[in-house]
């Protein structure tokens, strides 16, 4: 196992908090990387085609339940990880084991250690900044991309307002109720049993150090520490060849308009269905969660794996 960075107190949200989730049947498991527990979701047959499914900020596998039951009926393996610091995965207790760096790192080894390949990755949110640093890492393990309200910063761009009051927000509001700001970003909201659902993984204050860090990791100046490696990660997708999708939202007030870049620069966005999902909100997996699924299921139909 790749080296991984050594960890003060670890926090483990009781099981009992996961139970009765709405449309949410699905068995969890568990990757110990060196005493931390990451945990996922795998359904469908072993050995069909991988749908990666990759969260954000601060959500978990449960923002994937619209979309499994899609991708399950067309056939496809489906694999729903949650990152460290959010939903089954284990939570540490120090601000200062969290970074990006770590993260990519935690998960990157997770995906070795599971031996997982032949994905097609589907991110969105910080499981965009995650993820295609995943896919730099070892491109290899995926045969396509399905890229959705996210994105790789490098922090020489500008920042969009609403994203700069999110970030303050995250950092010094007293108040941080989770389900309710899931609720926030989706245009058709959420019941209270879906809020409670978000609300699970976090049943104290202690327990929310990641939701509440993430915001500032992402690279906004041209000094942040990460832009040496999201360059590198960029100049492997400037000669991507396979298969590259966007599936942006048109009210996501923060990523709206970010797909163009990857449009223009990655050679396997070319010739692509792109599409722009209309009347959802940034968590575009709730508010047009079956659509979105269908998309990537066509897709995937469409561009065979090499030798597939």
């Amino acid at each position: 196992m790749r080296s991984l960075p050594t960890l003060g107190p670890l926090l483990r949200t009781p099981e009992a908090r996961f139970e009765h989730l709405p449309d949410f049947p699905y068995t969890p498991h568990y990757t110990d990387l060196n005493g931390l527990r990451v945990a996922h979701i795998d359904e469908g047959p072993r050995d069909a085609p991988i749908v990666l499914l990759m969260h954000g900020e601060p959500t978990w596998s449960y923002l994937y339940r619209k979309m499994i039951p899609v991708l399950l009926a067309a056939g496809l393996r489906v694999i729903a990880p949650d990152l460290v610091g959010f939903g089954r995965s284990d939570k540490p207790a120090r601000r200062r084991d969290y970074s990006y760096f770590n993260h990519v790192q935690w998960m990157t080894a997770w995906m070795e250690v599971n031996e997982l390949s032949g994905m097609t990755l589907f991110c969105q949110d910080w499981g965009s900044l995650i993820g295609l640093r995943m896919v730099a890492e070892a491109p290899e393990r995926f045969d396509r991309i399905v890229l959705a309200n996210g994105g790789l910063p490098t922090g020489v761009d500008p920042v969009p307002k609403g994203f700069k009051i999110w970030r303050a927000f995250a950092l010094f509001s007293p108040w941080f109720p989770i389900g309710r700001i899931v609720r926030s970003g989706c245009a058709f909201g959420l019941s209270k049993q879906e809020v409670a659902a978000y609300d699970a993984p976090f049943p104290a204050r202690r327990f929310r150090v990641a939701a509440r860090v993430f915001p500032g990791f992402v690279p906004t100046k041209p000094d942040d520490p990460e832009r040496q490696n999201n360059e590198r990660a960029w100049e492997m997708f400037k000669r991507w060849e396979k298969p590259f999708l966007t599936l942006f939202s048109n009210r996501d007030p923060i990523t709206r308009g970010g797909h163009k870049i990857f449009q223009r620069l990655v050679p396997g966005a070319q010739g692509q269905p792109h599409a722009v999902t209309r009347g959802a909100g940034h968590f575009l997996q709730e508010d047009k969660g079956a659509e979105v699924a269908q998309a990537i299921v066509a897709f995937i139909l469409a561009n065979p794996a090499k030798g597939g």
